[in-house]
């Protein structure tokens, strides 16, 4: 950009709004002069007759402090004046004589008539002094109101972009504008326009604009007459556009535009104000959200590091031991390894139960990330819990030997996955297999829940349990309790990270708790089919 010199925008902005003097007439006070000054000149003037020739008072010439003081209330310190000279002449020319002639022929009515003129000005002054200083209060209380709207929009917005078509309208009529738009980018040819106050046609940025430029301290805003670099249209005739850049330390965000009727002038202080105050407030809201929004992303990629280690670590064990496992049970069965059938038999057996914990882990693993994913869907229907809970726990029999195992399933029929339903026992009696000693009581009981649409299912075990303060957390995925017994398989921390996602995405709900064997119980409440539902089924 280049600066150009021009009086137009070289002036502080607005330092003329609250200034005291006496200022010269605008067309506003003139007419105001003419409407209130005039008449009430008339009227004094009559009333003086009155008192003076017909009532005999004499020297009644205060009574044309009440029109100085009208007229100066009205249209400022430079009407008052005028009219106090008014009143002087009208007084001297019919009240004084020689009557009809602006000579005076007794001296002590040169002291009347000057006093006349004297308090008239003095009083005109004050009355005008007290109107401006009105003026002040209530403009200064307007900019307080404006910029509390600013700062409450921005202080209860979502997001900064769903609150600046609020800001802009604030701004149009706050600051006396025609259009107000906010545009976001690092530097003018890059910003696009985020809210508009115009009819919907793209903003005309004409080659010369105003811009605010901040100066040190206490001393007043400038508004500076800038050249645009490459200008892409011309502004409508008539209007002057002005630009206020939001910013944040060293970083642009954008620029609050606006164009103004050339005839109202530059911005006064209080406008100029609320624009400053208001780019100032939203460029330290776009750079909260930008701060806010790289945290987030650090984060986010912290805890996907996290994740991702976490595993690598739990499924790498988990995934070497089964492996070995098959390794040396397979190489007993090559020929003229020497084993009987028997033996042989074994390492089968071994190789079969190492690749369905395998198949176990990979289960668990892509059901996870489907969970995760949202992409988990229930095919639900009513099944006996019995029959259905009855499979799954013959199928794992073989693993639970050693265990004492008792089951007690009378309950009413469930809504359910009977796949999910499979898929999270297992997951639960694998995980009381794996955390508790061979000698340890395992229980299956399902209750229906009095008041409440669910059948829970409790699977517990009589091992050590799991501290009162880490219950809330065993349904995290990658999350191992630590200092609690493991066998020598640990296990990857996913198996009731999926049992909570299976649960839920048929309509239950899990918890776990201290069991009354001494180890841990895990609730699971699935969906009691309803009456009819259970009618049509059968």
């Amino acid at each position: 950009m280049m600066s150009v010199n021009a009086t137009g925008c070289n002036n502080r902005a607005g330092e003329y709004a609250y200034d005291l003097r006496v200022q010269r007439l605008t067309r506003r006070d003139l007419a105001r002069l003419v409407a209130i000054g005039t008449p009430s000149l008339a009227i004094a003037s009559v009333i003086v007759w009155i008192l003076q020739d017909r009532l005999g008072v004499p020297n009644p010439s205060a009574v044309y402090i009440v029109a100085v003081v009208a007229t100066a209330f009205a249209s400022g310190s430079a009407g008052g004046i005028v009219v106090s000279i008014a009143a002087f002449l009208l007084y001297d020319f019919f009240f004084t004589e020689p009557r009809f002639t602006f000579s005076i022929s007794e001296p002590a009515e040169w002291v009347g008539v000057l006093l006349l003129l004297f308090v008239g000005v003095v009083v005109g002054e004050l009355a005008a002094l007290q109107r401006s200083r009105a003026d002040v209060a209530r403009a200064r209380e307007r900019e307080a109101q404006a910029l509390f709207r600013v700062s409450r929009a921005l202080a209860t917005r979502a997001t900064t972009p769903g609150v600046l078509p609020e800001l802009t309208a604030i701004l149009r009529t706050e600051a006396g504008m025609s259009r107000v738009w906010i545009a976001l980018g690092a530097d003018a040819a890059a910003e696009r326009v985020a809210a508009d106050t115009g009819d919907g046609a793209r903003p005309a940025v004409p080659a010369i604009v105003c811009s605010l430029r901040r100066t040190p301290g206490d001393q007043p805003a400038q508004w500076v007459r800038l050249r645009q670099a490459s200008p892409k249209a011309r502004a409508q005739p008539g209007f002057e556009t002005y630009r206020v850049r939001v910013e944040a330390g060293s970083v642009t965000f954008g620029s609050i535009w606006a164009q103004r009727d050339r005839a109202l002038g530059l911005p006064g202080r209080t406008e100029t104000r609320l624009l400053a105050a208001s780019a100032d407030q939203l460029g330290q809201a776009l750079a909260h959200e930008r701060l806010e929004a790289d945290a987030q992303a650090a984060e986010i990629a912290r805890q996907a590091d996290a994740l991702k280690s976490a595993l690598l670590q739990s499924v790498s064990h988990d995934l070497r031991t089964p492996l070995a496992t098959i390794r040396a049970a397979a190489g007993t069965l090559r020929p003229g390894s020497g084993l009987s059938v028997a033996d042989q038999a074994e390492s089968a057996d071994a190789i079969d139960r190492e690749v369905e914990y395998l198949n176990r882990l990979v289960t668990n693993l892509l059901d996870l990330s489907r969970i995760e994913a949202g992409a988990l869907r229930a095919e639900r229907d009513v099944f006996e819990l019995e029959d259905l809970v009855g499979r799954t726990v013959d199928r794992l029999r073989p693993r639970l030997a050693g265990h004492p195992m008792v089951v007690s399933l009378d309950a009413p029929s469930v809504e359910v996955d009977a796949i999910f339903v499979d898929e999270a026992v297992t997951n639960a009696l694998e995980n009381a297999i794996k955390y508790t000693p061979a000698d340890a009581e395992i229980r299956l009981g399902a209750t229906a829940i009095g008041g409440e649409p669910f059948v829970r299912l409790t699977i517990e075990d009589g091992g050590p349990g799991v501290p009162e303060e880490h219950l809330e957390r065993v349904f995290e995925k990658f999350y191992r309790v630590p200092s609690v017994r493991r066998s020598s398989r640990s296990g990857t921390g996913i198996g009731l990270a999926v049992v909570r996602g299976l649960v839920e995405a048929m309509g239950g709900r899990v918890a776990a708790r201290r069991s009354a064997l001494g180890g841990l119980a895990l609730d699971l409440d699935l969906p009691v089919a309803s009456a009819a539902t259970d009618t049509h089924a059968a």
